[in-house]
Protein backbone atom coordinates (compact mmCIF):
# COMPACT_ATOMS: atom_id res chain seq x y z
CA UNK A 1 0.00 0.00 0.00
CA UNK A 2 1.52 3.68 -0.61
CA UNK A 3 1.62 6.08 1.64
CA UNK A 4 -1.13 8.52 0.13
CA UNK A 5 -3.71 4.93 0.10
CA UNK A 6 -2.21 3.89 3.71
CA UNK A 7 -3.06 7.98 4.85
CA UNK A 8 -6.58 7.65 3.44
CA UNK A 9 -7.02 4.30 5.02
CA UNK A 10 -6.12 5.41 8.52
CA UNK A 11 -8.27 8.49 8.30
CA UNK A 12 -11.26 6.63 6.86
CA UNK A 13 -10.86 4.37 9.76
CA UNK A 14 -10.51 6.96 12.73
CA UNK A 15 -13.28 9.12 11.42
CA UNK A 16 -15.44 5.86 11.69
CA UNK A 17 -13.52 4.14 14.67
CA UNK A 18 -12.03 6.01 17.09
CA UNK A 19 -13.04 9.85 18.20
CA UNK A 20 -9.48 10.30 20.27
CA UNK A 21 -7.74 9.46 17.33
CA UNK A 22 -9.24 11.77 15.16
CA UNK A 23 -8.54 14.44 17.28
CA UNK A 24 -5.22 13.66 17.38
CA UNK A 25 -4.73 12.95 13.72
CA UNK A 26 -4.58 16.15 11.94
CA UNK A 27 -1.93 18.04 13.84
CA UNK A 28 0.83 16.09 12.87
CA UNK A 29 0.18 16.16 9.30
CA UNK A 30 -0.85 19.77 8.85
CA UNK A 31 2.07 22.61 8.80
CA UNK A 32 -0.20 25.96 8.85
CA UNK A 33 -3.77 27.18 11.36
CA UNK A 34 -5.52 29.77 12.12
CA UNK A 35 -4.69 31.37 15.44
CA UNK A 36 -7.49 33.61 17.02
CA UNK A 37 -7.21 35.73 19.90
CA UNK A 38 -9.04 38.87 21.55
CA UNK A 39 -7.68 41.28 19.01
CA UNK A 40 -6.93 39.80 15.68
CA UNK A 41 -6.34 36.52 13.57
CA UNK A 42 -3.06 35.04 11.45
CA UNK A 43 -2.51 32.66 9.87
CA UNK A 44 1.07 30.74 11.68
CA UNK A 45 3.09 27.90 10.77
CA UNK A 46 3.27 25.42 13.62
CA UNK A 47 4.66 21.87 14.39
CA UNK A 48 3.75 19.76 16.87
CA UNK A 49 7.07 17.57 17.00
CA UNK A 50 9.60 16.39 14.33
CA UNK A 51 7.94 13.91 11.95
CA UNK A 52 8.89 10.96 13.82
CA UNK A 53 7.78 12.17 17.27
CA UNK A 54 4.57 14.28 17.31
CA UNK A 55 3.67 15.80 20.78
CA UNK A 56 0.22 17.34 19.86
CA UNK A 57 1.41 20.47 21.76
CA UNK A 58 1.84 23.84 18.88
CA UNK A 59 4.86 25.31 18.87
CA UNK A 60 5.44 28.28 17.00
CA UNK A 61 8.53 30.90 15.75
CA UNK A 62 7.03 34.20 15.64
CA UNK A 63 8.82 37.70 15.16
CA UNK A 64 9.18 40.99 17.71
CA UNK A 65 8.25 42.75 14.82
CA UNK A 66 4.50 40.88 14.27
CA UNK A 67 1.30 42.28 16.34
CA UNK A 68 0.73 38.47 17.85
CA UNK A 69 3.09 37.88 20.06
CA UNK A 70 3.03 41.40 21.57
CA UNK A 71 -0.70 41.01 22.09
CA UNK A 72 -0.68 37.82 23.49
CA UNK A 73 2.16 39.01 25.73
CA UNK A 74 -0.92 40.94 27.53
CA UNK A 75 -3.53 38.24 27.02
CA UNK A 76 -2.23 35.18 26.59
CA UNK A 77 -5.56 33.70 25.58
CA UNK A 78 -5.79 32.05 21.67
CA UNK A 79 -7.75 29.68 19.68
CA UNK A 80 -5.79 27.27 16.98
CA UNK A 81 -8.08 25.98 14.15
CA UNK A 82 -6.60 23.04 11.56
CA UNK A 83 -8.97 21.74 8.55
CA UNK A 84 -8.44 18.56 7.26
CA UNK A 85 -9.22 20.43 3.97
CA UNK A 86 -5.44 21.03 3.22
CA UNK A 87 -4.53 17.43 2.87
CA UNK A 88 -6.89 16.69 -0.08
CA UNK A 89 -8.84 14.72 1.71
CA UNK A 90 -12.33 16.11 1.71
CA UNK A 91 -12.70 15.92 -2.48
CA UNK A 92 -15.35 18.17 -3.59
CA UNK A 93 -17.06 18.30 -0.47
CA UNK A 94 -16.91 22.37 0.97
CA UNK A 95 -14.72 23.17 4.05
CA UNK A 96 -17.39 23.49 5.99
CA UNK A 97 -18.92 20.79 5.29
CA UNK A 98 -19.30 18.60 8.71
CA UNK A 99 -17.58 15.76 7.06
CA UNK A 100 -14.40 17.51 6.01
CA UNK A 101 -12.76 16.93 9.23
CA UNK A 102 -11.59 20.48 12.13
CA UNK A 103 -9.71 20.66 15.07
CA UNK A 104 -9.81 23.54 17.50
CA UNK A 105 -7.45 23.64 20.24
CA UNK A 106 -7.68 26.76 22.58
CA UNK A 107 -5.26 27.61 25.76
CA UNK A 108 -2.51 30.17 26.73
CA UNK A 109 0.49 30.60 24.29
CA UNK A 110 3.64 31.17 26.04
CA UNK A 111 6.88 32.40 24.82
CA UNK A 112 9.79 29.86 25.47
CA UNK A 113 12.94 31.48 27.19
CA UNK A 114 13.82 29.97 29.95
CA UNK A 115 13.80 26.38 29.60
CA UNK A 116 16.95 24.98 27.21
CA UNK A 117 15.02 22.05 26.65
CA UNK A 118 11.99 23.33 25.36
CA UNK A 119 13.23 25.80 23.46
CA UNK A 120 15.38 22.80 21.72
CA UNK A 121 12.49 21.02 20.94
CA UNK A 122 10.62 23.88 19.75
CA UNK A 123 13.60 24.28 17.15
CA UNK A 124 13.89 20.88 16.15
CA UNK A 125 10.16 20.24 15.50
CA UNK A 126 9.45 23.82 13.85
CA UNK A 127 12.85 23.51 11.80
CA UNK A 128 12.48 20.03 10.78
CA UNK A 129 9.14 21.00 9.53
CA UNK A 130 9.87 24.71 7.87
CA UNK A 131 13.30 24.59 7.29
CA UNK A 132 13.35 28.16 5.69
CA UNK A 133 13.02 29.45 8.61
CA UNK A 134 16.26 28.88 10.13
CA UNK A 135 17.23 31.34 7.45
CA UNK A 136 14.90 34.22 8.56
CA UNK A 137 16.53 37.31 9.72
CA UNK A 138 17.85 37.52 12.71
CA UNK A 139 17.12 41.34 13.29
CA UNK A 140 13.50 40.74 13.39
CA UNK A 141 13.90 38.80 17.25
CA UNK A 142 11.57 35.49 16.16
CA UNK A 143 11.18 33.64 19.38
CA UNK A 144 9.70 30.33 20.40
CA UNK A 145 6.19 29.84 21.57
CA UNK A 146 3.77 27.05 22.77
CA UNK A 147 0.37 26.78 23.31
CA UNK A 148 -0.74 25.41 26.43
CA UNK A 149 -3.91 23.62 25.48
CA UNK A 150 -7.22 24.00 28.16
CA UNK A 151 -10.32 23.10 25.49
CA UNK A 152 -10.47 20.75 22.57
CA UNK A 153 -13.17 20.17 19.88
CA UNK A 154 -13.71 18.49 16.77
CA UNK A 155 -15.86 18.41 13.87
CA UNK A 156 -15.93 15.46 11.66
CA UNK A 157 -19.36 14.36 10.99
CA UNK A 158 -22.88 15.43 11.85
CA UNK A 159 -24.61 16.34 15.12
CA UNK A 160 -21.95 18.98 16.40
CA UNK A 161 -18.39 19.00 17.87
CA UNK A 162 -17.22 16.65 19.81
CA UNK A 163 -15.23 17.44 22.85
CA UNK A 164 -11.45 15.98 24.07
CA UNK A 165 -10.10 15.97 27.19
CA UNK A 166 -6.17 17.15 27.21
CA UNK A 167 -4.96 14.07 28.39
CA UNK A 168 -7.01 12.05 26.47
CA UNK A 169 -6.11 13.99 23.19
CA UNK A 170 -2.49 13.85 24.17
CA UNK A 171 -2.41 9.83 25.13
CA UNK A 172 -3.45 9.33 21.48
CA UNK A 173 -0.83 11.28 19.51
CA UNK A 174 -0.04 9.48 16.65
CA UNK A 175 3.89 9.45 17.38
CA UNK A 176 5.18 8.13 13.72
CA UNK A 177 4.88 9.71 10.43
CA UNK A 178 3.19 7.78 7.65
Amino acid sequence: MNMFSRFFYILFSLKLNNIPLMFSFLPPFLYYLTLSHVDARNVVSYSDGPFENSTGVPYFYMSALDPTPKDLAIIPYASLTVSEAPLGTCGLRDVEDPTCAKITLSGQIHLLDKDAQALEFAALALFSKHPEMKDWPKDHNFNFFALKIQDIFLIDWYGGAQVLSVDDYLANIQHSSI
